[in-house]
């Protein structure tokens, strides 16, 4: 066994004609044609063609292939043959095959067949519904999307850290915060690690970031909002204005769609998904003029309100006929705004962002209010008592030079790169208000 060459449907070629090789993978369809049965082996790559013709295969390997459940564990030891029949160029004849598991029936959803699923049956069955090629390949990308913004931002001298989860206090307050016991005191899961990245600028690590997950306890059901995600956050200290931070993201942003695009070729056919770079520099709208213009387009809207789902998706429309499908929308109203975010002096604006890709927020940020007494003057502003942030105040007692940063939702990005119709198909195992299994 050890000296026959273990192959995947990515790695059998037909150079590998007349050579003994072992194919494992699920039994993903067995067709049973009197003289000769075919078996369709897939492994992570792709599809092994098994042919088995009667007359020169072992009984016992037919009575196998006669009777094996759909989506068993199979492993098959045989001789690769060129096969123009063969959608890879090349077949397996097997001299030996060994049910390593075999699957229960009937199967809770199909893998291959053609015939819609609710999404509950999908969620419920989530280990049988990844076994679909075009579902994999969403987390290869995103696993990718993850390597390239890491590259990135090292490149340009950040560093990463692992900020806590379990936290004393909310980063933005309200109710969205998910309450536990942590031994005899309350805590909460973070719902970003804004407070401590923040902390960090007054460190001399001047440039740092976390991919780590990230809790809203936000009832919301809709195809854009979870309760737990990823997110991409980074702080960087020295700044002149929140243009740097912008143009930061920007940078990153461009190189991983660049990224995926040239490192992940197959995984977007086999999904049909059609990712183009967006032109840059990414158009900058202030928070005015983006009401002005959903407002020209029939929505019902005034000053110093929320755009929202309608006024972002309006927006999104609006800028894809110009071409552009990453915007800046910038300078919100204060208030709308944590109490961290800098306020734009005589003005009811402050110095903030989101980015917007095809009409969604996938990222919010700005520069940092840093002076101590002003920062603590916009806690009291919005109603927090500033004793119950002395762990975050006490760092800009002491030397904190200016600095801004940004909050980023990996599976938002992801979403809509990919055009994915609901943010939980870029998740492995989502949590929203009612979907706490498996």
């Amino acid at each position: 066994m050890s000296e026959v060459a273990i192959r995947t449907s990515k790695t059998l070629t037909p150079a590998d004609a007349d050579a003994e090789v072992v194919v494992q993978g699920w039994a993903q369809d067995v067709r049973n044609l009197g003289g000769i049965s075919f078996l369709q082996l897939r492994d992570r790559y792709g599809i092994i063609q098994i042919t088995a013709p009667r007359k020169k295969t072992a009984p016992e390997i037919m009575e196998v292939m006669a009777s094996l459940p759909r989506e068993s564990v199979v492993r098959v030891i045989g001789t690769a043959k060129a096969s123009a029949q063969a959608k890879s160029g090349v077949e397996v004849l097997p001299t030996r095959m060994e049910v390593i598991s075999a699957a229960a029936a009937p199967l809770p959803m199909g893998v291959i067949d053609k015939v819609n699923v609710e999404p509950d049956t999908r969620f419920n069955h989530r280990f049988m519904d990844l076994r679909k090629p075009e579902l994999r390949a969403v987390f290869e990308i995103k696993s990718t999307v993850l390597n390239l913004i890491d590259m990135y931002l090292v490149d340009n001298g950040f560093v990463e850290v692992f900020t806590p989860k379990l936290v004393a206090s909310g980063a933005e307050g309200g109710a969205t915060l998910f309450e536990l016991r942590y031994f005899d005191k309350c805590a909460y899961l973070a719902q970003s690690p804004q407070l401590y990245k923040q902390m960090l600028m007054s460190t001399g690590m001047d440039r740092v970031f976390e991919i780590g997950p990230a809790f809203r306890a936000e009832p919301s059901d809709t195809v854009r909002h979870v309760s737990e995600f990823i997110s991409f956050d980074g702080e960087m200290a020295f700044i002149e204005s929140q243009r740097d931070v912008q143009k930061m993201i920007e940078g990153c942003t461009q190189s991983v769609i660049k990224g995926v695009i040239e490192q992940c070729d197959h995984q977007l056919k086999v999904l049909g998904a059609d990712v183009e770079l967006p032109k840059a520099p990414y158009p900058i709208i202030p928070y005015e003029e983006a009401v002005e213009m959903v407002k020209a387009e029939g929505m019902k809207i005034a000053l110093g309100d929320d755009l929202g789902t309608e006024g972002e998706k309006l927006l999104g429309e609006i800028m894809s006929r110009q071409g552009n499908d990453m915007y800046w929308i910038e300078e919100y109203p204060e208030e709308a705004k944590p109490f961290y975010i800098m306020e734009k002096d005589g003005t009811p604006y402050s110095y903030s962002f989101d980015l917007d890709y095809k009409g969604q927020e996938i990222s919010s940020g700005g520069q940092r209010e840093h002076r101590y007494d002003r920062l603590v003057a916009r806690m009291e502003k919005k109603g927090l008592d500033p004793d119950s942030f002395t762990f975050y105040l006490e760092a800009f007692k002491f030397g904190m030079p200016p600095h801004g940063g940004w909050g980023l939702g990996v599976e938002r990005f992801i979403q809509k790169m990919l055009d994915l119709p609901n943010i939980r198909e870029a998740i492995l195992f989502p949590r929203d208000r009612i979907r706490l299994i498996p």
